[in-house]
């Protein structure tokens, strides 16, 4: 066993430098992007496919390379810097729930062998296949089981590399990690669109051409019924969590989603993407007069406007919650993080239903709904 786990980790450090990016190259600029992600480029080669990532918020980041290979096949010409990967796939690893949501939407659970939280999960088919041992749970973020992704012997593990991930220890397996960075796109269609790339793995491609096209069109159509809205109303997010309260910034996808819905976020003059955290007096005095409060967290029962104040007296001094037009997304009932990025246009229509429900009347919301 020791010299088999020498072994491994000799092909790791062989593989890491094949992996490895280089921070002063650029992405091909003949390759083909999706409409809206920026995350990802691929370029069609004879035989096989070349596929970039990159951070999409970041232009000059270090960008990772892949050659996409037909499975059994050895095309000729591929640059050293690429690692080579055999596709379709068979066997994978999800680190995140945006990760496992492109799996359920392309109907590729079977290929999902293992996952890190089950925390929110709903999904059925996952559940099963969790119970029977064809997934297995890897352990948590800084603390994975080698032994348990070795036995589940996977093609390749799907990653955060910007996220805390303690990746170190995958690394020493000697399996591609490739970067999923769906979670650093700026617009709901743009995560959507990352079903394109996780097919490009599965050999669905066409499918998900076909299912990205439907829900883009979904979605824009919806976006164009709140073109002509006479008052877009102000809408703010988050909760307190000790003295922090966490929103995110005005350039951040569900930035996006209020102002295709017709409202105005409170920090839509923010220039960040990302989670921003304030206390709550800039909260208050930019937030207090504002029409609509968003909230999505874990709550067991029926939440309330009650339940809502007893977790902070001061809430009830927000004019959203005195006009009890909270709009709130209960995770332990809701397959809210599973199903959420890959239905932009789902999401998108319960929010216009709350701002503007006469412009979708007989219109039953999934995800978001206005407390009763």
């Amino acid at each position: 066993m020791r010299n088999v786990f020498i072994g491994i980790c000799l092909v790791a450090l062989s593989m890491m430098t094949a992996c490895k990016p280089k921070n002063n190259q650029v992405i091909a600029t003949d390759a083909e992007s999706g409409q809206y992600a920026r995350g990802f480029k691929v370029e069609q080669r004879e035989g096989y496919q070349l596929l970039d990532i990159q951070d999409p918020q970041n232009a000059s980041s270090e960008v990772y390379h892949f050659a996409l290979v037909p499975r059994g096949e050895k095309p000729v010409g591929v640059p050293a810097d690429y690692t080579v990967i055999e596709v379709p796939v068979r066997r994978v690893i999800c680190m995140t729930s945006l990760q496992l949501s492109n799996f359920i939407k392309m109907d590729a659970l079977d290929k999902v062998v293992g996952i890190t939280s089950t925390r929110h999960l709903f999904n059925k088919e996952m559940k099963k296949q969790l119970k029977e041992g064809t997934t297995k749970k890897i352990g948590i973020e800084g603390n994975f089981d080698a032994e348990v992704i070795m036995a589940a012997n996977p093609d390749l593990i799907f990653i955060s590399p910007y996220k805390r991930g303690g990746y170190d220890t995958m690394k020493e397996i000697g399996l591609p990690l490739v970067p999923h960075l769906g979670y650093k796109e700026t617009t709901p269609l743009g995560q959507a669109e990352w079903i394109k790339f996780i097919a490009l793995f599965t050999g669905q491609e066409a499918e998900a051409n076909e299912k990205f096209q439907a829900i883009a069109n979904r979605y824009n159509e919806l976006k164009k019924l709140t073109e002509g809205v006479g008052k877009r109303p102000v809408v703010f997010s988050g909760e307190l969590h000790g003295s922090n309260w966490y929103a995110v910034g005005g350039k951040s996808f569900l930035a996006q989603l209020f102002r295709d819905a017709g409202a105005d976020y409170f920090l839509k003059n923010d220039s960040t993407s990302g989670g921003v955290t304030l206390d709550f007096e800039t909260v208050y005095a930019q937030a207090e007069d504002a029409d609509y409060w968003r909230i999505l967290n874990s709550y067991k029962g029926d939440y309330t406007y009650d339940a809502l104040k007893s977790t902070d007296p001061r809430y009830a001094d927000f004019r959203a919650f005195r006009d009890k037009k909270v709009i709130y997304c209960n995770l332990s009932e809701k397959p809210f993080y599973e199903s959420s990025t890959t239905e932009p246009e789902v999401v998108l229509e319960d929010l216009i239903k709350a701002f503007h429900p006469q412009l979708v009347p007989e219109y039953q919301p999934k995800y978001y709904e206005l407390i009763k």
